[in-house]
């Protein structure tokens, strides 16, 4: 650990056990991170770490703390699951010592899965160490990035979110009254940030407020979420949610706000966070997250009703809208699949035939619900299909007369720029394809989505939301946003030079 603390630990789940995490199930949307920070908190380390356990359901491929007494930052980074960077490394951790932290599970939607790419970042500049965590996705950073590396910057990460610390540091923005809002400015896209610097806790989010972000209290200091349910996790008690374009400061004086954008009256909340990322214990968006699924699932069976024996929902972002479907139309609500939990949740492996495999593994199917009887199937979304399409045939293998596939959320038709890292428009089942089709295509007897106008009818502020995965239409412009890997030349040249 350097004496301004920036630790690369071994990575822990490495190998191919970390290329195996560096992408997603078949048919999921990936991931995207997940953020946690705490201020005046005793052991902040530890309590780092439980918060980013509570989170893990966000990012699987790596994760990091940094933490400072005041004076010094010092941090630990690893590939893999919290847990196992917090075993693999327990020595460093228990050298933490600091009332302040921040910590970062990482799900990669710019940049490879690579030690180097997770976070926090911590870089060294003249007004002392700057420590960065971030969630979303900056749709201009090929610009930015090139236009610091014009002036001079040398970026040591493919991420987007090294962007703004290069930012903080150029003369540019160090004259600035506040360089950090003139920073913010400059960025587009989804962001959310937790800054550590010297005795202090910054936490932003952008000016649309795609990304979730709450503040809670715990004992005589302060808790920083992607999700309410970390607060839960470690004793916090929920203040309030992050306001777009907001920044948070805490530290010796207190808690201070300013903004850095105006409040949009249209804000552009990624409504995926209430149909599958977010734990279903969390209220978000001010909207509690099982709740608002049973909701889906009851609007789901108002729009698609048929006739069937038993209900089966895919666990675990499917359950809640599969306990809405079945209560409103009657039926019994049964477990019809089982999840093994020691598969990771995003868990892949490097071919198509071993993505394969991977989804046989992680759900099994309980033969003696579905045998003979007519099946209805309740999933939270559907992307390419493929994986919709083997369970399909599994069902009926096992028995099932009948299988009617329901989505509880409307067709996904467009890519999302905003940190879901949704494949291309021409990957997408129902970019081209109507229902029936892709009934066809996946096995099933019929299939059924949640309208938009349904999804809508249940928010309490539809015009709060961005669908622009469903209609093509988003809340900012986007020109040109980078693909995935934009910033990683030499590490893609390395590697085949490796080959």
């Amino acid at each position: 650990m350097s004496a301004f603390g920036y630790t690369d630990e071994s990575p822990a789940g490495g190998g191919e056990d970390g290329q195996r995490r560096a992408g997603h199930w078949n048919d999921r949307p990936r991931h995207h991170c997940g953020l946690f920070g705490v201020y005046g908190v005793p052991d902040a380390a530890r309590v780092l770490l439980r918060g980013l356990m509570a989170l893990q359901h966000r990012g699987e491929e790596g994760a990091g703390v940094a933490v400072s007494d005041g004076r010094v930052v010092r941090a630990v980074r690893a590939m893999g699951l919290v847990a196992e960077m917090a075993e693999r490394n327990a020595a460093e951790l228990a050298a933490l010592r600091g009332r302040i932290g921040i910590g970062h599970v990482r799900y990669s939607t710019t940049g490879a899965s690579d030690l180097r790419n997770v976070q926090p970042i911590a870089v060294e500049c003249r007004d002392g160490v700057w420590a960065i965590a971030h969630n979303g996705n900056l749709t201009n950073a090929a610009e930015l990035r090139a236009r610091c590396q014009a002036l001079g910057a040398i970026f040591q990460t493919g991420t987007d979110s090294e962007i703004l610390l290069h930012m903080l540091a150029h003369p540019r923005f160090v004259r600035r009254p506040s360089p950090l809002v003139a920073a913010l400015k400059t960025l587009r896209g989804a962001f959310s940030f937790l800054l550590l610097h010297r005795d202090e806790l910054i936490a932003v989010r952008d000016r649309y407020g795609f990304r979730p972000l709450c503040l809670g209290r715990l004992g005589g200091g302060h808790v920083i979420a992607s999700e309410s349910c970390a607060l839960h996790q470690v004793g916090a008690e929920f203040v309030r949610e992050i306001e777009p374009g907001e920044i948070l400061r805490i530290g010796p004086g207190g808690l201070t706000r300013e903004t850095f954008a105006a409040a949009r009256a249209r804000a552009g909340q990624c409504v995926f966070e209430h149909i599958y990322f977010a734990r279903p214990d969390s209220r978000l968006f001010g909207e509690g997250v099982h709740e608002l699924r049973v909701r889906f699932g009851r609007r789901l069976a108002q729009e698609h009703p048929v006739r069937a024996d038993v209900v089966i929902p895919i666990p675990d972002s499917g359950v809640s809208a599969g306990i809405g479907f079945a209560r409103e139309t009657g039926l019994p609500l049964d477990f019809g699949f089982i999840r093994n939990h020691y598969i990771g949740r995003t868990f892949i492996q490097p071919s198509s035939a071993e993505r394969t495999d991977a989804a046989d593994l992680k759900l099994a199917i309980v033969a003696d619900v579905v045998r003979g009887r007519r099946v209805v199937v309740v999933d939270d979304s559907l992307v390419r299909g493929t994986t919709v399409r083997r369970r399909v045939r599994a069902l009926r293998e096992a028995g099932a007369t009948e299988v009617h596939v329901r989505i509880a959320s409307p067709p996904v038709r467009w890519p999302c720029h905003f940190g879901i890292d949704f494949p291309t428009r021409s990957e997408l089942a129902a970019a081209t394809r109507a229902p029936d089709e892709i009934a066809e295509i996946i096995g099933a007897d019929t299939l059924g989505y949640l309208s938009l106008h349904g999804l809508r009818a249940e928010l309490s502020q539809p015009y709060r939301y961005c669908t622009g995965c469903f209609t093509g239409r988003y809340p900012e412009p986007v020109r040109s946003a980078a693909p995935k890997f934009a910033f990683e030349p030499l590490l893609e040249a390395a590697t085949e030079a490796h080959r």
